[in-house]
């Protein structure tokens, strides 16, 4: 019974073990599902199942009829209009990084927009290239399709490499495609939670240094070739300072006049976002200048600055992808199928969550699957969402991916129609605008200083998923991150907090005993937490904690006191001990006899219960021995687990586990465990872990239970600190009083 008195309240019950409290109250027995009841349950076809799988299949068939025409039509309008001027220009700058002309950008922001239209289920992402996933592809490019480096550089062999490498990043991209639709289809969209926010941060803010270092020989003109191999970024940074004197100074001086006015403008954008109606489009206005001035001032006679050139008019040809590049970048593949998929699903999180509407992991998967695949029978490259981009989208008030196809639309004009008019751009000033989206991804540095006061182990997560993506590249520096990672949780778990807790506030609260002075511990009685699953890799640093605590070895107990009957026996043999009512008194003079020889050859039998039916006294071991017989003393009766976070126990932790509590209770100290989860006893008697030593009494509802019980079960009259006075009532309850206060819990005995 629970009785509110204020904002206090007084609980009036038994003491319960598990199984007085399974006996009072009946349990339900449910049916507990098996692997083959899910897997007919998952097979199954009902007209309800196809019409549910269908409506997953094609999110659009739910949002589009319920589309509120004459409220969202305008607003995604203008966001489209606003999401597709961006994602030209990034499309464009974005191919750099692949290593392909820059018009095969327009394929990659165009094809995955219109798949993801139909498939997606995130309302507010713009679909298209990403800096972090073009500079993956473009490291497998360069890996397979290098550089000419016999300088044989006619406009022939140029255009032979760049078929080359369109085809590889076209193949890359498939087959990542593939993946990601596999994943997908086989509910694998779980996989993100494998990437934690620091190590996605420290990735991502390493892939920004490869795009700054990658794009230095577009703003600077000079014959850098491609390293993917580990610490390739050194290399690249060599061959660019080894060149520097060769510099354009044509190029450097509008990639920094682009930088410095598109970094200008963004930070207005950010300050004043509040009050200007639209972001400022800088990008689109920076590269129809840029184009202006270059064509008319003939940039490219004059100054020898690298152009845009001839942008193919209208599409090609879908392609199959090659064979032998599929059987080369296997690897390449997976890592930007995990990537894309997780930067873009982490995007789409955090705009469901604004605008209170799901996602669903698995269909995210299958849609960008799908669209990388399209994309790349069109010869695009990767594709997943831009930050910079879905911002557009969304902060212009985008509702739906109506917004979406309006930005293809765009795409799509800009492709059939106007693409001449980028011709004369130059190269550097695309460098300058994929530099000028990376200032989120740099200013996430700052996280290091948040993240060390914070939590230390996702600081030292973040260092080196940026030092390893930094030096040995994104696909072995992120398999190096997620690996790390990993480590963390085992060293984590292998290394559980252990403390000792003591009752605070003379109630039923029991914390860490080192954090608190207004603190009660029983006599005799230690109570014992373990904050972490018990298994194979961690059980010898529990059995250490809990040695260390409770400030003995019972296995070397146990074996000292097997070693002084066997020592006693042989004097009481020899007549060197007298028995008395209250101890032994020795009638002669010691003489030392050796461990081993007291051994006798039987060391086995020494880790065995203690003996004493053939003695003629029944010996105290906390009492005066004889001198000759030294055992050390145990100033505890009582041992009390707290496994309220132990949410599994494995085989291996179980033997252990067991082998320990019996060295405790042969030598008469009570072992109780209390706050077990559900189904915990059960397995436990599934694998046969109670014998007569063992038993399942031992476990309690929760730690002051199990306190009680002790303080009940041993002679709590006689100890100084506590008294029990009983009740004069026709029940047998008992209430316990300490007399330093402790309050008093009615109890059932």
């Amino acid at each position: 019974m629970v009785e509110p008195v204020g904002n206090h309240y007084v609980v009036a019950r038994p003491v319960y073990s598990e199984n007085l409290f399974n006996e009072e109250h009946e349990k339900l027995h449910r049916y507990h599902k098996t692997f083959w009841d899910h897997l007919k349950l998952y097979f199954r076809c009902t007209p309800q199942r196809v019409k549910k799988i269908a409506l997953g299949l094609f999110p659009i068939v739910s949002w589009l009829p319920a589309y509120r025409f004459r409220e969202w039509i305008l607003s995604d309008i203008i966001a489209g209009i606003n999401t597709g001027l961006v994602a030209v220009l990034q499309g464009l700058a974005f191919a750099l990084l692949v290593n392909v002309p820059p018009g095969y950008g327009l394929y990659a922001a165009f094809f995955p927009v219109l798949v993801y239209f139909i498939f997606g289920t995130s309302r507010h992402i713009s679909v298209g290239p990403f800096p972090v996933l073009s500079l993956m592809v473009g490291g497998a490019v360069v890996r397979l399709v290098p550089d000419d480096s016999a300088g044989n550089s006619t406009s022939a062999n140029i255009s032979a490499i760049n078929e080359q490498r369109v085809m590889v990043a076209a193949s890359v991209t498939v087959l990542s495609g593939v993946f990601q639709l596999l994943l997908g289809i086989l509910q694998f969209g779980f996989i993100v939670i494998y990437l934690s926010q620091s190590l996605i941060s420290g990735f991502t803010t390493a892939a920004a240094i490869h795009v700054v270092v990658s794009q230095l020989k577009f703003m600077l003109q000079l014959p850098v070739p491609g390293f993917n191999k580990p610490f390739g970024i050194v290399y690249t940074l060599e061959s660019v300072f080894s060149q520097i004197t060769k510099t354009n100074i044509a190029d450097l001086v509008t990639s920094l006049v682009v930088l410095l006015i598109v970094f200008v403008v963004k930070e207005m954008n950010d300050r004043y976002k509040a009050k200007l109606p639209t972001p400022i489009p800088i990008e689109l206005l920076v590269t129809v200048l840029a184009a202006l001035i270059s064509h008319f001032v003939n940039f490219e006679e004059k100054f020898n600055v690298a152009v845009v050139g001839k942008l193919e008019e209208g599409f090609q040809a879908p392609v199959a992808p090659d064979v032998g590049v599929l059987q080369k970048c296997i690897g390449d593949s997976i890592s930007i199928a995990i990537v894309g998929f997780a930067v873009a699903f982490s995007v789409a999180k955090v705009y469901s969550v604004k605008h209170d509407y799901p996602v669903d992991g698995n269909q995210e998967l299958i849609a960008f699957g799908l669209g990388n695949i399209v994309g790349g029978s069109f010869k695009g490259f990767a594709s997943s969402t831009a930050l910079s981009r879905s911002g557009v989208q969304e902060s212009t008030g985008g509702k739906t991916q109506i917004a979406g196809i309006i930005s293809a639309v765009i795409v799509l004009i800009v492709i059939l129609a106007i693409g001449f008019l980028l011709e004369p751009l130059q190269k550097s000033v695309l460098a300058s605008l994929a530099l000028g989206n990376l200032k989120g991804m740099l200013m996430q540095f700052k996280e290091v200083g948040i993240l060390w006061r914070k939590d230390k182990y996702d600081c030292v997560i973040w260092v080196v998923t940026f030092l390893a993506a930094v030096f040995l590249g994104l696909d072995i520096g992120l398999a190096t991150a997620v690996a790390f990672q990993l480590l963390t949780v085992v060293i984590r778990s292998q290394i559980p907090s252990c403390t000792v807790l003591a009752n605070v506030g003379r109630s039923n609260i029991y914390r860490n005993r080192k954090d608190y002075t207004d603190i009660y511990e029983p006599e005799g009685v230690k109570i014992f937490r373990c904050s972490s699953p018990i298994f194979f890799a961690n059980i010898e640093f529990f059995r250490e904690k809990l040695i260390t605590a409770v400030g003995f070895n019972p296995l070397r107990v146990l074996r000292k006191r097997n070693k002084a009957l066997r020592k006693i026996r042989k004097m009481l043999k020899k007549g060197e001990l007298q028995v008395t009512p209250v101890r032994l008194i020795c009638m002669a003079n010691h003489t030392h006899e050796s461990d081993e020889e007291l051994d006798n050859n039987r060391i086995e039998e020494l880790d065995q219960p203690t003996n004493m039916t053939d003695l003629p006294i029944q010996i105290n071991w906390d009492a005066d021995l004889p001198p000759s017989i030294t055992v050390p003393r145990v100033n505890i009766h009582s041992i009390i687990l707290d496994f309220s976070s132990v949410s599994f126990l494995d085989f291996s932790a179980m033997r252990v586990l067991q082998k320990t509590l019996k060295e405790f209770v042969r030598i008469n100290v009570d072992i109780y465990i209390a706050g077990a989860h559900e189904g915990f006893l059960d397995k436990l008697e599934r694998c046969a872990f109670f014998d007569e030593e063992i038993k399942p009494s031992m476990f309690f509802l929760t730690i002051h239970d199990a306190v009680l019980h002790t303080l009940m079960k041993k002679d709590v009259a006689s100890s100084p600190k506590l008294k029990l006075t009983e009740e004069k009532s026709s029940s047998n309850d008992y209430i316990i009083i300490p007399s330093n206060g402790l309050r008093s819990r009615e109890c059932t005995v």
